[in-house]
């Protein structure tokens, strides 16, 4: 097992809840709503579970191998993103209800996979990439382990916080 593969699984799993979204009638008000909560609630479980056992790793394999300022500032970047899927997924949560299907309603659902989507190109293309060439298969198992523990242990969600992506890594590194 590797954290690298259950992060991209994660990213997959994202993908395909936004696509069904797209495809659920605007009318189907209990269909949009239980995909999104599934949706949102996964989206803020995988970003604690990065923030928690993948980024501080990746930071301390950073300066281990020499790339400090790199696995630094990747990491300050996936924070911010995270932050700003946190505040997407709060501003369809600010209309869902009545509003649930609307065209207010799915706007703000696009604007939530955009953050998303540009979230994970970013991670894959680098973070992911990095850590695969610079961690040990036994590391990443080890994560992986952790990992998916955390996410099963938070099925039903965690509480959505933004933490500063400086301070952050100052207090991780």
């Amino acid at each position: 097992m590797d954290i690298t593969q259950l992060i991209l699984d994660d990213h997959h799993e994202q993908r395909r809840l936004f696509a069904i979204l797209e495809q659920i009638p605007d009318d189907d008000r209990p269909a949009l709503k239980a995909v999104w909560h599934r949706l949102a609630t996964f989206l803020e479980a995988h970003a604690r579970a990065e923030e928690k056992f993948f980024y501080p790793q990746f930071l301390k394999i950073g300066r281990a191998k020499g790339i400090t300022l790199k696995a630094e500032s990747e990491t300050e970047d996936a924070i911010e993103d995270h932050n700003e899927i946190r505040d997407a997924i709060a501003a369809v949560e600010k209309i869902t209800g009545t509003k649930i299907g609307t065209a207010a309603w799915r706007k703000a659902v696009a604007a939530a996979n955009k953050a998303n989507g540009d979230h994970m190109a970013e991670e894959e293309r680098e973070g992911l990439t990095n850590f695969r060439l610079k961690a040990t298969l036994a590391e990443r198992h080890i994560l992986a382990v952790s990992f998916i523990t955390f996410e099963a242990q938070h099925l039903e969600g965690v509480t959505a916080a933004n933490p500063d992506p400086e301070k952050w890594v100052k207090a991780h590194g």
